[in-house]
C-alpha cells in the first residue's frame, strides 16, 4: 500500500520529513503530490523559511515525488533589486516618500517570471534556486548548488553558479522517460512497479507506460 499523500507527517516516528502539498497554504505555491522535504528543525515550516521574498505574483511551482534536503532556499522574485540606475538601494520599501516617488520604478522592473521544479527531482543539502529558474523532470541538484538558469531533464548540476556535472541518461532514453512520465501514473501502478522504477531501466519503464496506454505525446 502506498503512503497517504494528504499526510504531512507520513513517517510518525520521523516529524523531520513532511509532505508539502497538504502542508502547503499560499496560493503562490504548487507541490505535488509525495513531494517531501526533511528537516530536523521546523520541516513544516518551509512555506516561510524556505520560500523568500514572495511579494509579487510569481509562483513557485514543484511536481510530483521530488525529494528536498535540509536548508534548500527558494528565492523569488521579491528579492530583486533595481539595477536600471546608479543605485540598487531599495528606497521604495521603506514607505513614505521614497515609496511615492519611486513605487513606479519597481512596479515596472521587469519580471523572470515563475519559479518551475519538474517532477522526481532531488535537492541536495543547502541548495539555492533563484527566482524564475525552471528545473526539469528528473534532475539532480547538488548540495550547496546556486542554481541561476534552467536545468534541462534528467540532468545533473552543482556548483556555485551551477553547471552540467553529466546527464543521467542519453537523449533517447530522456526521452522515454518524459514520454512514460511515470510521475502521472495512478498510485496503485506506481506501487506495482516501485522496483522498477527505481532500480530499472528507461526501457522498462516506457514499456510498463505502453502496456497500459499511458505514453504521452511530447
Amino acid at each position: 500500500m502506498a503512503p497517504d499523500s494528504t499526510t504531512v507527517h507520513p513517517l510518525p516516528a520521523h516529524d523531520r520529513v513532511v509532505f508539502l502539498k497538504p502542508l502547503v497554504a499560499s496560493p503562490k505555491i504548487s507541490v505535488g503530490e509525495y513531494t517531501y522535504y526533511d528537516d530536523p528543525d521546523g520541516a513544516t515550516e518551509f512555506e516561510h523559511r524556505n520560500v523568500l521574498y514572495a511579494y509579487g505574483p510569481e509562483r513557485l511551482i514543484i511536481g510530483r515525488y521530488g525529494a528536498i534536503a535540509t536548508g534548500t532556499r527558494f528565492m523569488m522574485a521579491g528579492a530583486e533589486h533595481p539595477m536600471m540606475g546608479v543605485s540598487t538601494y531599495p528606497f521604495t520599501m521603506f514607505g513614505g516618500r521614497w515609496a511615492e516617488e519611486t513605487l513606479d520604478i519597481v512596479t515596472g522592473m521587469p519580471s523572470r517570471g515563475d519559479t518551475v521544479v519538474g517532477n522526481d527531482v532531488w535537492f541536495g543539502h543547502h541548495s539555492t534556486v533563484m527566482p524564475g529558474v525552471h528545473i526539469g523532470d528528473g534532475a539532480i541538484i547538488s548540495a550547496g548548488a546556486m542554481v541561476v538558469a534552467d536545468v534541462p531533464p534528467y540532468t545533473i548540476v552543482g556548483g556555485n553558479p551551477a553547471r552540467p556535472i553529466r546527464h543521467r541518461f542519453n537523449d533517447d532514453d530522456v526521452e522515454r522517460l518524459l514520454r512514460a512520465a511515470w510521475w502521472d501514473w495512478p498510485t496503485d501502478l506506481v506501487t506495482e512497479h516501485a522496483r522498477t522504477i527505481m532500480a530499472g531501466s528507461p526501457a522498462d519503464i516506457a514499456r510498463i507506460a505502453a502496456e497500459h496506454d499511458l505514453e504521452k505525446t511530447l
